[in-house]
């Protein structure tokens, strides 16, 4: 048996300038809260469009929550947030049947993940069953409880932030969960200017407070549709597959991008071009997103580790970029410098 979302009508596809216009306002409403990271910005509503899932991993304290807020206040839609913890349970996040004394039979109390952009903080601090309660709503957007699917309202994502630093009391998330995130992306410390300027900003209140909506719901439905629409032309694809197959040959990594990499990176491509107001995908809109979508899937040889200068930043993102530098681009086309 399965149970429709409340309001999930079809949502028709506006112009790719339009898309590109309301993209642009989104990034620059955001950037009022977090300023000087509008590459992460960037990347989260590429996700948004694209339909994926985002993993925002970084120190404590640089704005990943405040990130995640700010992009679902800008967007207008239904926003929850989990505070994930060891004893939180697959129920709290997914809902729980509760038998009704009135009626005489049980009923289904949703739970938080029903909302169209569900904030996971600290995703790594709950138990890998409880982890794993994600997995059902982030590949097919439904819940199962008790023999009955409950679909998630569209559009759905999870943005889950974690610390990467601190080991004590987490419990790291599984490969086969890190690959059902469409992107990670890291937010860096802000520079001297932009700290300073936040000492002044953030004194008596939040700029969460402040924060305006620029899209309604029903805009950004078809925004995604608008992005479903973008063309890939076969020599991208092919060029799409080429990279995804050499981390799987590549000899310092020891588990490669998935098939669902590829695809990831394909419908992720379409949001970029979209959002530079192309209705076509270019290689460079695959260059681009190929460390956040296909680095944080990866997984190195102990003899790479082991090599690795660390001075040059992550392993991982220097070995995606050699290959992307070293896979040949379609003929006609031409990469950013």
């Amino acid at each position: 048996m399965t149970t429709a979302p409340d309001a999930a009508g079809e949502a028709s596809a506006m112009l790719i300038d339009e898309v590109g216009s309301l993209a642009a306002r989104v990034v620059g409403n955001v950037e009022t809260v977090i300023a000087g990271k509008r590459e992460a910005i960037t990347a989260a509503l590429t996700v948004v469009l694209a339909e994926g899932h985002l993993l925002i991993e970084d120190v404590p304290g640089v704005g990943k929550t405040m990130l995640a807020k700010a992009l679902a206040r800008s967007l207008g839609s239904s926003i929850s947030r989990i505070q994930f913890t060891p004893d939180l349970l697959p129920s709290d996040v997914t809902g729980v049947s509760v038998f009704d004394q009135a009626s005489r039979r049980f009923e289904f109390k949703r739970g938080p993940v029903f909302a169209n952009i569900v904030i996971g903080d600290e995703i790594n601090r709950a138990s890998p069953k409880t982890q794993a309660a994600l997995l059902e709503c982030m590949e097919e957007r439904q819940v199962t409880a008790d023999g009955t699917t409950y679909l998630l309202e569209l559009p759905f994502t999870v943005i889950a932030t974690q610390n990467p630093v601190e080991m004590e009391g987490t419990y790291p998330l599984p490969e086969a969960q890190r690959d059902r995130f469409m992107a990670r992306v890291s937010m860096g410390y802000p520079a001297s200017a932009d700290e300073l300027a936040m000492l002044s900003t953030r004194e008596t209140s939040s700029p969460l407070d402040r924060l305006e909506q620029v899209v309604e719901v029903e805009q950004l439905r078809r925004m995604i549709a608008a992005v479903q629409h973008v063309f890939t032309s076969q020599p991208v694809k092919e060029y799409a597959v080429e990279l995804a197959r050499a981390t799987r040959d590549d000899r310092q990594l020891r588990l490669g991008a998935s098939p669902r990499a590829t695809l990831q990176l394909i419908r992720a491509a379409k949001a970029h071009a979209a959002m530079h107001g192309r209705d076509f995908v270019l290689p460079d809109d695959v260059d681009a997103l190929a460390v956040p979508v296909l680095a944080h899937r990866l997984v190195p040889t102990s003899r790479a580790v082991g090599t690795h200068d660390r001075d040059s930043g992550p392993l991982i993102d220097a070995i995606v970029r050699r290959i992307v530098a070293d896979t040949p681009v379609p003929v006609g086309s031409a990469r950013r410098n």
